[in-house]
Formats: C-alpha cells, sequence, structure tokens
C-alpha cells in the first residue's frame, strides 16, 4: 500500500479508469457478439450500427487502438457484406436532388493607394 497521497490518489484514478475500461470492453464485446448472431436476422442492420458506435466509443477513450478499431470495422463491414445486410453505408438516397453550386460574391477590391515618390535633391 502506498504512503505518499500523491500515490495513494493514483491507486484511486487507476482504479476508476480500469472499472470504465472493463465496462467500455463488456459492452464492446456484447455489441460483437448481437451483431454476430443477428446476421441471420432481420435486425442484422441495427445490430452493426450499434457495434460499429461501440468500437468507435473504445477507439474514443483509448481502450483499444485506432488501427485496432479500423480493422475490427473492416472485419464487421465485410461479415455483413457476405451475409447480404444493409448497413448505413451501402443504402442509397433515392430522394437526393442535386442543388446548383452556390456563387460567392467577389471581394470588393480596395482602391490603390498612390506612394509619392522621393524628390532627389542636386548639389549645384
Amino acid at each position: 500500500m502506498p504512503i505518499i497521497k500523491s500515490a495513494k490518489k493514483r491507486v484511486k484514478v487507476a482504479k476508476k479508469a480500469t472499472t470504465r475500461n472493463v465496462k467500455t470492453k463488456r459492452s464492446l464485446k456484447s455489441a460483437v457478439k448481437a451483431f454476430h448472431a443477428s446476421l441471420t436476422g432481420k435486425n442484422g442492420a441495427s445490430a452493426h450500427a450499434k457495434a460499429q458506435s461501440a468500437l468507435d466509443k473504445a477507439g474514443k477513450k483509448k481502450v483499444m487502438h485506432k488501427n485496432k478499431v479500423a480493422r475490427k470495422k473492416k472485419q464487421l463491414a465485410a461479415a455483413a457484406k457476405k451475409a447480404n445486410v444493409k448497413t448505413a453505408g451501402t443504402a442509397k438516397k433515392a430522394t437526393a436532388v442535386k442543388k446548383a453550386p452556390v456563387k460567392k460574391a467577389a471581394p470588393a477590391k480596395k482602391p490603390a493607394v498612390k506612394k509619392t515618390t522621393a524628390k532627389k535633391v542636386t548639389k549645384k
């Protein structure tokens, strides 16, 4: 057991962080398992979205490395594609209307300032 006050505080903080990280990991694992279980069912798209969200949260909280998060998300997407699950990324908008690009007004030009030239003084 630490004796120094700051070391005691670090023990408390580490314990809190460990609890928070375990909770994040547990929810991530359950979301991924639910996704794999629902690949054959109708709610595969919502389970896919929840699993990706859980992965993003784990990456944001530094529980899991960002590259591992990207790899896992890619694996989930591949599994969804193999099982013919419609995901949010594959759905196309049917009523997409293109708007004309907005032209920006040209900034007002500033009037040119005349610079006076220095007169040369010749010695006589």
